[in-house]
């Protein structure tokens, strides 16, 4: 009792010169860890309790220990480690329970004075001594296994946690999480998945919320595996869980990627509603999205108010779909200044020929010819033909009938039109006939 009082007035002398650290040490004893129950397939199997004959700590050992902690609670780490240095002078009449708290010390204020490397060296050495405390053995492997992994050598991580397992004779979430993490550094992505949806499933299976970052580490471990169905069913527990804007964009990707448009479209809007789709590229999703469901009123809208914001920039190919968008929610009147846009940007004259054809649905006759003529300017028109029909049909509104006799004759010769541009021909001599026909009528009328 009286050495196991020396050691709890060590820990609480280290606790107030290094809180965060020793409460992460505490945290990781023994009677602190969360077990498994009876039955779950990783809870190992029964180990009979170990008896360990540990040396005692001497007084004038401790009491150097406990100096070389206060100077290092003064701020004196130089003087600090010179204590310990003197301590260590004389290693050889040190028993192995002096030596790891030695070494305890050592590796407590150079983590401290933020020196992993030494820190990870001198806990290295306290685990190598024998017939120390076990709880002091575990809670130092699991040390190693954190500043390892921190440190990034997951070899050691694993190699210390492994360790701990088999000294522990069991396992938990944490040390779970810990090899899953050493295993993904290592790019063995199965054995990682299969440790950390352990720990996932445990928790779920208490009806408890696991933790943001094993989620997210088990989502890359299957999206890493090539498994976009597990990993969409990950992004709708980080949405429910832990539901920040990037994960509700996460899971309408994820929607879109497994092919289920109508979830993609509804966690879009919900994540749009909740204000959480604020960059271009998920502005583009959504309204696209709006557009492929039939919902074009939407789609133009919401990339409208976008381009007015000035989130999207208008080039062409945002000012063509916008247009199209507008067209597709017969808002003609709203297509037309937006394809005029694009038809400033563009070199050919395809955008010109779709405009002529928006003006003429506005029955604007001119504005009709005036669309075609700059397109035919501009050329490498996909459907000439058509654009002269269109220019045609405009001329015959105008009663220019000459004009649109000439200009279905040039779409005749484009032969895709031959038919139509024929129907044209014979109705505007048709209608040209009757206009001379009634205007000899008004002429001898009057």
């Amino acid at each position: 009792m009286r050495i196991m009082s020396k050691l709890l007035k060590i820990i609480v002398i280290s606790y107030m010169v290094y809180p965060s650290f020793i409460l992460g040490l505490l945290n990781q004893l023994p009677n602190q860890f969360e077990f498994f129950e009876p039955g779950y397939a990783y809870a190992a199997e029964n180990r009979k309790p170990t008896t360990r004959k540990t040396p005692a700590l001497r007084e004038r050992i401790y009491t150097q220990l406990a100096r070389a902690q206060k100077l290092a609670d003064n701020g004196q780490v130089k003087e600090g480690l010179e204590v310990l240095d003197h301590v260590k002078s004389r290693l050889k009449q040190l028993n192995s329970y002096e030596k790891a708290m030695l070494w305890n010390f050592y590796a407590f204020i150079h983590y401290a004075n933020n020196d992993t490397n030494s820190a990870i060296k001198y806990f290295a050495r306290v685990v190598q001594q024998k017939n120390i405390p076990e709880s002091l053995e575990l809670s130092t492997l699991y040390s190693l296994a954190q500043l390892s992994l921190a440190a990034g050598d997951a070899q050691q991580t694993i190699k210390y946690i492994s360790r701990w397992e088999e000294i522990k004779g069991q396992l938990n979430d944490s040390s779970l999480v810990l090899k899953a993490n050493a295993y993904y550094l290592l790019k063995q992505y199965q054995k990682a998945e299969s440790a950390i949806s352990i720990a996932v499933n445990h928790v779920l299976s208490k009806d408890k919320k696991p933790k943001e970052n094993w989620l997210v580490l088990q989502r890359a471990l299957h999206y890493e595996l090539k498994n976009p169905m597990a990993v969409t069913k990950i992004s709708e527990q980080l949405v429910h869980f832990y539901p920040k804007a990037r994960y509700w964009i996460d899971l309408a990707n994820m929607y879109g990627e497994t092919e289920q448009p109508k979830k993609q479209l509804a966690i879009m809007e919900a994540a749009y509603q909740q204000g959480f789709v604020t960059k271009k590229r998920d502005i583009q999703t959504l309204s696209q999205l709006y557009y492929e469901a039939g919902a074009p009123y939407k789609s133009a809208k919401l990339l409208s108010d976008s381009i007015q914001s000035g989130i999207i920039f208008a080039n062409i190919k945002i000012l063509h779909y916008l247009a199209q968008a507008w067209i597709s929610a017969k808002e003609i009147k709203k297509a037309i200044p937006v394809l005029k846009r694009a038809t400033d940007l563009s070199s050919n004259g395809n955008l010109d020929a779709k405009l002529a054809d928006l003006y003429y649905q506005t029955r604007d006759w001119k504005r009709t010819l005036q669309a075609a003529k700059e397109a035919i300017r501009k050329g490498n028109l996909d459907n000439l033909g058509s654009l002269y029909i269109t220019m045609g049909r405009a001329y015959v509104n105008l009663e220019q009938f000459d004009r649109a006799i000439e200009t279905f004759a040039l779409a005749d010769k484009q032969g895709k039109q031959h038919k139509v541009a024929k129907q044209w021909i014979n109705y505007t001599q048709t209608e040209k006939h009757k206009y001379q026909i009634l205007a000899q009528l008004s002429s001898t009328d009057s």
